[in-house]
């Protein structure tokens, strides 16, 4: 049976135990190699801290930001490989973040992980060039390997 993300959410939020943990009881330590950054921005806290322990866990460096605008100052700060944002947040949205990317040219890979997906703004704006689009609720598997895809594609995956 395939674990979607959104059913371990609700999970997570009953949980007192160790919140640290993948759903397998797996400690979320990154392996030593682990040189590829990742920045994912969502608003939601659990959903966020629980992708971010996933992406460690299958040996990345991940940053997280609980808005666009502190999304912005992150990517202006650090390099990363590869951005994973939601759409809908207060603020900045994920979109209006891909549009400060792009208006910078940086050639950042982008991942939209989001249940609203701003299909016409995209088809009018195709200089905003979202590398992959991941409609939430989406499975453990499908994070990890739609970043994996998208690593490899852009060249930066691991050798």
């Amino acid at each position: 049976m395939v674990l979607r993300l959104l059913d371990f959410y609700h999970d997570m939020k009953h949980r007192t135990a160790s919140q640290s943990e993948l759903p397998n009881g797996t400690p979320t330590q990154a392996p030593t190699n682990s040189h590829l950054r990742i920045l994912l921005v969502d608003d939601d806290h659990d959903l966020r801290s629980f992708n971010a322990a996933l992406l460690v866990q299958s040996g990345y460096h991940v940053d997280t930001a609980g808005d666009g605008a502190s999304g912005w100052r992150a990517l202006k700060a650090h390099h990363y490989d590869v951005l994973i944002t939601d759409n809908t947040m207060p603020g900045v949205t994920g979109l209006e973040l891909i549009k400060k990317l792009r208006s910078e040219d940086m050639t950042l890979p982008v991942i939209m992980a989001s249940g609203t997906v701003p299909a016409e703004e995209l088809i009018q704006n195709p200089w905003l060039h979202i590398d992959a689009m991941l409609p939430k609720p989406y499975t453990i598997t499908e994070l990890v390997k739609t970043v994996g895809k998208v690593l490899h594609k852009s060249g930066t995956a691991r050798k």
